[in-house]
């Protein structure tokens, strides 16, 4: 499956971005989709990711409340909304899809083998 994210910009604190992940090549059927975000000189790190066969939505301590995942299977699209953003969200964000993961998995950038390329979201103080 191949990924494009979009969405991202320049945003100052307190206001909101929805970043969009096409999917295209397969159907999203089956698969775990997750947003991961990388800051400038450090790891990649897990923001919130939503399974196929589980509704219920995972998400990073420091995205709970402001963020929210949500998928469109019949459109192959994965969305992010963020509110509230700050400073701290500033980093590149990436999609990813896992066909077979394990919920133990879900925050471990190398369970997922498929990755758009990223997005950039720069929140102003």
């Amino acid at each position: 499956v191949q990924l494009q994210a979009s969405g991202g910009g320049l945003v100052q604190a307190g206001g909101s971005l929805r970043l969009s992940c096409a999917g295209s090549g397969r159907t999203f059927s089956g698969y775990t989709l997750a947003w991961f975000r990388q800051a400038t000189g450090k790891e990649r790190e897990f923001v919130a990711a939503l399974k196929w066969a589980n509704s219920n939505p995972f998400y990073a301590d420091s995205v709970k409340g402001r963020f929210t995942i949500s998928r469109d299977n019949a459109k192959s699209t994965l969305y992010l909304q963020m509110n509230s953003l700050q400073p701290e969200d500033t980093a590149e964000y990436y999609c990813t899809a896992s066909r077979s993961i394990i919920t133990s998995n879900l925050r471990v950038p190398s369970s997922y083998p498929y990755w758009g390329q990223g997005t950039q979201v720069t929140v102003s103080s």
